[in-house]
C-alpha cells in the first residue's frame, strides 16, 4: 500500500504471536493502556501520511458511511468524524459527547453539534484552525459519493482535495488486517463465549429445550448479553433442515424446526469490546441418506485439510485451491470462499478464496475463518466454520464449532 520504499512496520514495535497470546486474553484486556494503544495505531498512519505527503486524512463513521477505522484509531464506538494530521495531531468529532468522554481518545475532542450536525463545516472549520502549506492534502474517505466530493472541494477551496483508493483509507484497512495483542485478546474472549454457547446449545437441543429457529436464535441474544457482549456480530442465520440448503438463509431465523430430522446450520458469533467471533456448526440428526452423508464427510475433510495451511508464509490462494480441489473429487462445488478476515467487522481483510492475488500471504496476527461448505437443495446443507489465529509458527483455532451428530 505504502508507495515509497521505506517500510513503516518495523519503526512499530510488534509481540511475538504465540499461544500464550491467545490464552491470556483475560489479563491482557484487563490491564491495557488503551491511550497509549490508540495512540500507537495513529502512529503507524501518521508515519504513513508522511511518507505520501499527505497532511491530514478525515474519517467518517455516520449512518450514510460506516467506517470502524474511528473505532479503531480513538476508540470511539460509533457516530463521529475522525481527522488526522501527518504532525500526528488528532481530533475526534463524535455526535454523543458523553460517549466519548467515556471511550474516545483524541489530542481535542469537539462535539459534532458545535459544528450543526454537519461534517463539511466540522471539517472546514477543524482543518481552518491547522497551520498548513497553501494547497496541502487531504485525503476523503474513497466511499465519498461524488456530489459530496464536490462539495467538500468547493468547502476546503485552499486544500488539495483528494479522494481515491489505495491512500491512507487503505492502509488502514491493511494495518487492521494484522491484529495487535489487544485486538487478538478481545477476539479471543469472543471466541470463548462462543465455544461456551455453542457447548449450552448443544446439550439443550439434547434435552429438547431448542426445538425451532427462533429457540435458538433468541437463545443466543439473551446469552451473549449476560457475559459482556454487546451484540451479536450480524444476523444470526439459523437454518433448520427445510432451508439449510441455503448459503445464507432468508429471513435469518423462523419458527420453522432446527436440529430436526436431517441438517441444520447454524452461523452466528459474538462482539466483545468491538471484536466479532463467526462461527458455524451443522446439526445432523439421523437417519441421514447417502448424500447427506457424502456432503458432511467432505465438510469434515476439508476442514481438517485447510486448517493446517493457515500458517505464516503461506499463500492464501493456495488454501482456497487446495479446498476448491478436494471438493471436486465428490463432484461438488463451494458456493463462496474458505474464508475472510474478523475483527471490528465482521468480513475484513484478508479473503481466503480463489480470487486472492497469489502474493498474498498468511501473517502472524491475522484472525481468519476457514469455514468449508456445501449445499443441495434436497439433502440440505453442511458448513463448519472456526476462526483461526495465525501464530508465528503454526495457528490456533479459537472457536469449537463442529458437526453435531444426533
Amino acid at each position: 500500500m505504502n508507495n515509497t520504499e521505506t517500510d513503516i512496520t518495523p519503526q512499530i514495535e510488534k509481540t511475538a504471536i504465540t499461544a500464550d497470546t491467545a490464552s491470556d486474553y483475560d489479563r491482557i484486556i484487563n490491564t491495557a493502556d488503551l491511550a497509549s494503544l490508540f495512540a500507537l495505531r495513529c502512529t503507524a498512519v501518521r508515519l504513513y501520511m508522511a511518507q505520501n505527503h499527505i497532511q491530514a486524512a478525515v474519517f467518517e463513521d455516520t449512518e450514510e458511511r460506516r467506517d470502524p477505522a474511528v473505532r479503531y484509531l480513538s476508540g470511539h464506538p460509533s457516530d463521529a468524524l475522525f481527522i488526522i494530521t501527518a504532525e500526528g495531531k488528532t481530533v475526534l468529532i463524535p455526535w454523543d459527547e458523553h460517549l466519548a468522554a467515556i471511550h474516545g481518545h483524541a489530542d481535542i475532542i469537539i462535539p459534532y453539534t458545535k459544528f450543526k450536525r454537519r461534517a463539511i463545516t466540522a471539517v472546514h472549520k477543524v482543518l481552518a484552525s491547522l497551520n498548513t502549506d497553501e494547497d496541502s492534502v487531504v485525503e476523503l474517505p474513497p466511499i465519498t459519493p461524488y456530489p459530496l466530493f464536490l462539495k467538500y472541494v468547493t468547502a476546503l477551496e485552499s486544500w488539495n482535495v483528494k479522494c481515491h483508493e489505495h491512500g491512507v483509507h487503505d492502509f488502514v484497512v491493511e494495518q487492521r488486517a494484522v491484529k495487535d495483542i489487544y485486538e487478538i485478546a478481545c477476539t479471543r474472549k469472543a471466541c470463548a463465549i462462543t465455544s461456551h454457547l455453542t457447548d449450552m446449545i448443544e446439550g439443550k437441543l439434547k434435552k429438547g429445550s431448542i426445538q425451532t429457529e427462533s429457540d435458538v436464535a433468541l437463545f443466543i441474544e439473551k446469552e451473549l448479553r449476560s457475559l459482556g457482549c454487546e451484540r451479536t456480530g450480524f444476523d444470526t442465520l439459523a437454518a433448520g433442515p427445510s432451508r439449510s440448503f441455503a448459503i445464507h438463509a432468508f429471513p435469518g431465523y423462523t419458527a420453522a424446526t432446527w436440529g430436526g430430522h436431517g441438517l441444520s446450520i447454524l452461523d452466528y458469533g459474538v462482539v466483545f469490546n468491538g471484536y466479532t467471533s463467526d462461527a458455524t456448526i451443522t446439526v445432523a440428526r439421523g437417519p441421514l441418506s447417502a448424500t447427506q452423508k457424502k456432503i458432511i464427510n467432505a465438510v469434515q475433510e476439508a476442514a481438517e485439510t485447510c486448517v493446517p495451511l493457515y500458517q505464516a508464509g503461506k499463500t492464501i490462494l493456495a488454501a482456497a485451491a487446495k479446498a476448491d480441489s478436494l471438493f471436486s473429487k465428490t463432484k461438488r462445488s463451494m458456493p463462496h470462499g474458505l474464508g475472510h478476515g474478523i475483527g471490528l467487522e465482521i468480513h475484513e481483510a484478508p479473503f481466503v478464496s480463489m480470487r486472492a492475488d497469489e502474493t498474498e500471504t498468511f501473517k502472524p496476527g491475522m484472525v481468519i475463518t476457514c469455514e468449508p461448505g456445501l449445499y443441495d437443495e434436497n439433502a440440505g446443507g453442511c458448513r463448519l466454520e472456526n476462526d483461526v489465529l495465525v501464530c508465528d509458527k503454526g495457528n490456533i483455532l479459537l472457536t469449537n464449532s463442529r458437526i453435531i451428530a444426533l
